[in-house]
């Protein structure tokens, strides 16, 4: 059952990825600055969870518990910071998108993510142990990294912001550039797997709450590298929508650390790209935005459904987890 719910979740949340992307992705194009849309959706969110915090004693009580963890050695510290991980993602994202292009973004970072997935199950860092690397696991994660390299030749999320950090890299070579979102997607897997393990001790929203705090300290730092460049925005859009980018994040993270440890890194990784895919198609066709719907997004999300369940066939038995030290 949990396995099930598990895998439900991750399409949950990659549709929550897309959702949030769109968002952010209108804020950062009124901005022109799609790292400063990351730290308004990041700082919103932590807002939300401070409130939480104040007025839900479930969540103080897993943050007591998740420092405890730390001072006892349960929790190392540098299991505490994955929203870094997150922040270099968005971050990278404005920084070699308009030099590389949203199609060898989105394979170079798809392509770290299950690569890091397989190699964080099988060594065990996350919560649900050590996972073998099977065929059938090999063969999920190929086929959704083509699903990725079919839906992105079509022109899939060209709704990706524009963005002053770009101005930062200028003159680095394309071949050099790629490396940053392959490097970000690795760090995406390792994320989801430390919050996860947070989650197992302080639950999933003291997992989130530490997710925020540390992924706004990292956007603040680049940001104020684009800043010092660009100045502030002359003026703040007034459509409230455009901030609900923190709320939907609060949430998917949240889910995030609780499905990942019923169906380990790689699945939520594969369902979580479906899921996301599938958001897109129903975007492009209840409010399109860019080029709109293509035969290879449609193409792309039957392939992930189809790594999916290859990836979920013949279930192998976790070990236990091992201590990440």
């Amino acid at each position: 059952m949990r396995r099930s719910v598990g895998i439900g979740s991750g399409l949950c949340i990659g549709a929550g990825v897309a959702v949030q992307g769109r968002v952010n992705g209108a804020l950062g194009e009124r901005l022109q600055d799609g790292i400063a849309a990351a730290v308004i959706s990041f700082g919103s969110g932590l807002a939300v969870l401070c409130v939480v915090y104040v007025v839900n004693g479930s969540l103080r009580a897993g943050v007591r518990r998740t420092w405890r963890a730390v001072a006892d050695g349960g929790l190392r510290w540098w299991q505490l910071p994955g929203g870094l991980c997150g922040a270099f993602f968005v971050a990278c994202q404005g920084l070699t998108v308009a030099a590389i292009g949203v199609t060898a973004f989105t394979v170079a970072t798809v392509a770290g993510q299950l690569t890091s997935s397989l190699a964080v199950d099988r060594l065990g860092v996350g919560p649900t142990g050590r996972t073998p690397v099977t065929t059938m696991r090999l063969a999920g994660a190929a086929l959704a990294l083509a699903a990725v390299v079919v839906s992105a030749a079509g022109g899939s999320g060209s709704d990706h912001p524009p963005s002053a950090a770009g101005d930062l890299v200028r003159g680095v070579p394309p071949a050099v550039l790629v490396l940053l979102p392959a490097l970000a997607g690795i760090g995406l897997a390792w994320q989801q797997a430390m919050n996860g393990r947070i989650g197992v001790v302080g639950g999933p929203y003291s997992a989130t709450l530490v997710n925020f705090a540390t992924g706004l300290v990292g956007l603040l730092v680049v940001e104020s590298l684009v800043l010092a460049r660009t100045g502030w925005p002359d003026h703040l859009p007034s459509a409230p929508w455009l901030y609900l980018g923190g709320v939907i994040g609060v949430v998917f993270i949240a889910l995030a650390a609780l499905a990942v440890r019923w169906i380990g890194v790689l699945l939520l990784g594969l369902t979580s790209v479906a899921g996301q895919l599938l958001a897109a198609v129903v975007l492009d066709i209840a409010a399109p935005a860019g080029p709109g719907l293509s035969g290879t997004t449609v193409a792309g999300v039957l392939l992930t459904l189809v790594a999916v369940a290859v990836a979920t066939r013949s279930p192998v038995r976790p070990e236990p987890a091992r201590d990440a030290s």
